[in-house]
């Protein structure tokens, strides 16, 4: 059990898709010919170039950018944006969220999940007793960690396979092995 990306973003913008996934976020200027250094939030950081078109923003602002060409670093990502043709203009980019549409992201693998379809699921331990709802997901390098908040009370549940039993999208449950003390 794998999630994929983060938490949908609501579009409110014209022209903007309305079911951008943040892929990322660009940790700055790479190199004096207008690349940025990306650090991709995806299970393998080179799939971000699957993608031609990236939608960067932030605080509801998006714009698309064309990739033109990408590199695949040790700890993140180098990319060539149309439009983006020095230092300057890339370094204004910094602390900008890379985005996809969730309609352009092949579907997840038997067992897998896009983080973003798990975000507001319910979750139930085996006793029927309620949780709450996945508010975010966390990378710990470990195992992933679900964070569930249920009014004020937030628990991290471990995103593994003895933990997490059951996931049902269609009912939007998820079913665990936890108590309500832990």
């Amino acid at each position: 059990m794998t999630p994929l990306s983060q938490q949908p973003i609501v579009a409110p913008q014209a022209g903007v898709p309305a079911d951008l996934v943040p892929m990322g976020f660009v940790a700055g200027a790479f190199g004096i010919r207008g690349w940025v250094k990306v650090v991709a939030d995806t299970q393998y950081a080179d799939s971000l170039f699957d993608y031609k078109t990236w939608w960067l923003g932030r605080d509801g602002n998006w714009r698309a950018y064309q990739v033109e060409e990408g590199n695949s670093q040790p700890k993140s990502l180098s990319a060539k944006l149309t439009g983006v043709a020095d230092r300057d203009i890339a370094f204004a980019l910094k602390g900008m969220t890379v985005a996809v549409p969730r309609s352009e992201m092949p579907p997840a693998e038997e067992g897998e999940y896009y983080w973003a379809d798990l975000i507001g699921l319910a979750v139930v331990n085996l006793q029927g007793e309620s949780l709450g709802a996945v508010d975010e997901l966390l990378s710990t390098g470990a195992n992933d960690v679900l964070v569930v908040k249920d009014g004020k009370t937030e628990r991290l549940i471990p995103f593994i396979g003895p933990v997490v039993l059951d996931i049902d999208q269609t009912a939007r449950v998820i079913k665990v092995d936890w108590g309500l003390d832990y």
